[in-house]
Parts: C-alpha cells; structure tokens; sequence
C-alpha cells in the first residue's frame, strides 16, 4: 500500500474520531443540562407546594420520567388565585382518586393555566389537545410514514398512553365524536386504548397517566359547542365549575391587587380596570357581548395604562378591540369603560 493511500486512511479516522468526540461530548452537554433543569424544578416544586394543601397528593407515587418526557413537564407557572375555592387542591384530589375530571367556564376564567400549574406542581408532562382545531386522528393516535411497517409515529393520545402524565383536552365539547368514542376504553375500567391503524394493537394506560377535560359551557354564545358524549361525561367522574373573580357588582380584592402588581398601576387604576371588567363580564353572561376580559387581558390593559397611555385609549388597544369586530359592540364597550373612569 502507498504512501499516499494510508495518510488518507489515517486522515478519515482522525475526522472520524473528532467527530465522536463532540458527538459525545454534546451529548454530555445536553444530559447535564437536562439533569440541572429537572433539579431546579424540583426546587421550584417545592416552593409552590408551600402554596397549596397538596401534600397528600402524590400523583408520581415515585415514579420517575425520564428526561425527554420531563421536558415536557411545565416550568415557571404564576400562581393561581381563587377567592377559596380551592381549586388546585380540588384537582390534585381528583386525579389522586379518580385519574381524571373535567373543568367548566367561560373563556378567560384560568382552565388551562390551573392545568399547567398542576401539572408542574405534581411533576408531570402535558399532553395537550385543542379539540376545536379539527385535528386528524393521524395527529391524536399516529400513523405510518414512508414505506414499511417499521415506520410508525405514534401520536399524541397514544404517547401519553405509553408515557404517562396529564392528557389535556382544552374544549372538549368540540371534540369529534368518534375521538371521544374511542376514549371511552381508556377512561373506565378496561384502561387500554384499541390502535385500530396499527394492527389493532392493545396499548395500556400509564399508571401515571391522568387525563383533564376543560370546555365552555354549552350555549349558542360557544360556536362549535355541543353537548359532550354521554358515555364519555360519565368517565369524568369530578366537575369543577370555574367563574370570573369579579363580575357584576362582585369586585374581587384579589383581581385589583393583581392587576395593580402586575399591570404596574396605581391602586385607583387597578380598581376602576376591575370595575370595567366586572360590569363587562356581566353584559358576556347575559348574552349581550362575545367575549369577556380575562385577568391576563386586564394586565395587559393596566401595563399600558403604567407606560403613560390614558386609561380609555389604553382599553380601546386592548379589551375593546379584542372584544369583538363589531364596530357597534366595540362602541358599546368603550362607553363601559368611559362611564367608570369618568366616575367620581
């Protein structure tokens, strides 16, 4: 062999073995960085449990994810603030004893956040689900790609099977009837889901798996709504009803103190931002309006009221035009705003 062909032999080795060598070393990297982020949410964990009665509740019962799944596990949730209902409590309960419940309220009353604070205060992935975004059943239980049987990608409701943690259904009475059907085994005693599109595999529930369905009531107000299966409402097991922490001439001190810490205005500000909110809330639950302020749209209004904006030029940018893109609804909830800061 000449020279020449055994420098080149060496040459490709020595790239070879470099390119293993920060194969491997990124590889350290992204262990020990996945490790550091699992610690710090056990430490913020803690913290927030400080916050709740949840000690009883141990939905991991020592189970331990492993650390692509825990990527998955929510980080950095604000807390959830209720005027004593207890919510958190009342869900950990819930899944403690039954494995899965159901939430219901109108939009903007904190479902979906409680559900990422609950799942990063037990430790567990998110699976989560838009039941009104038509998504196909390839995206929910998986399918094959490309040639060959070996191709297979199991989606989301089949992952959560497998792996466990909390499958949320966000507007589940928008959810597709033959969907909900075929979560019914999975929901009773059977505990298994039937993969029709994979040779009719048999795939058992996690025993770390729960399941959380949130929707908005069933109205003509709620496009897309309907009534939930019925085979599928009696799996649920626990409801928990959500409202609005103000509404009407019910002004939560609580709701006033978060948008005046977090939206940055004064005390008055903040009271007068809640008042609007509380008198618009009323008008959405009496059918006159599409859509009412969340807290977090309330935020929104205040830190632009803190930036110096006026207070009605701010909730025109904000709560009004969100509201609706009906010119006459837009104007009617801008004389809202108009009567309570022109009060004295």
């Amino acid at each position: 062999m000449d020279k020449e062909s055994t420098g080149a032999r060496i040459q490709t080795n020595t790239v070879n073995t470099d390119k293993e060598v920060i194969r491997r070393r990124l590889e350290m990297g992204r262990t020990r960085f996945m490790i550091t982020t699992v610690k710090l949410r056990e430490q913020r964990k803690t913290h927030l449990s400080s916050e709740y009665d949840i000690s009883q509740y141990d939905l991991l019962q020592g189970h331990r994810f492993p650390l692509e799944t825990s990527r998955l596990i929510p980080s950095n949730t604000p807390e959830y603030v209720d005027e004593g209902q207890k919510y958190v409590e009342r869900i950990m309960r819930a899944l403690s004893f039954f494995k899965q419940c159901a939430l219901i309220g109108p939009s903007g009353t904190g479902k979906t956040h409680i559900v990422y604070l609950v799942a990063e205060l037990a430790g567990l992935p998110m699976w989560e689900i838009n039941c009104g975004l038509q998504t196909s059943s390839y995206d929910l239980f998986g399918r094959y790609i490309g040639l060959g049987k070996g191709n297979w990608i199991d989606g989301q409701i089949v992952s959560w099977c497998r792996q466990g943690g909390i499958l949320y259904l966000d507007e589940a009475n928008m959810m597709r009837q033959d969907v909900a059907t075929r979560l019914n085994p999975l929901l009773d005693t059977r505990g298994h889901l039937v993969l029709n599109e994979k040779d009719n595999e048999v795939i058992p529930r996690h025993p770390r798996g729960y399941l959380i369905a949130s929707m908005n009531p069933f109205s003509a107000e709620f496009a897309g709504t309907k009534p939930l299966n019925a085979a599928f409402r009696r799996r649920m097991t626990v409801w928990l009803n959500f409202d609005y922490l103000s509404v009407g001439d019910k002004l939560s001190a609580r709701e006033v103190q978060l948008v005046r810490t977090r939206g940055g205005v004064d005390e008055i500000t903040a009271r007068k931002i809640v008042s609007a909110a509380a008198e618009l809330r009323q008008q959405y639950k009496s059918g006159d309006l599409p859509y009412a302020p969340s807290v977090a749209d309330l935020m929104n209004w205040g830190k632009l009221c803190a930036h110096g904006v006026s207070p009605t030029l701010a909730a025109q940018e904000t709560v009004v035009a969100m509201t609706s893109d009906s010119v006459e609804i837009q104007e009617m909830v801008q004389e809202v705003v108009n009567g309570v800061f022109n009060r004295r």
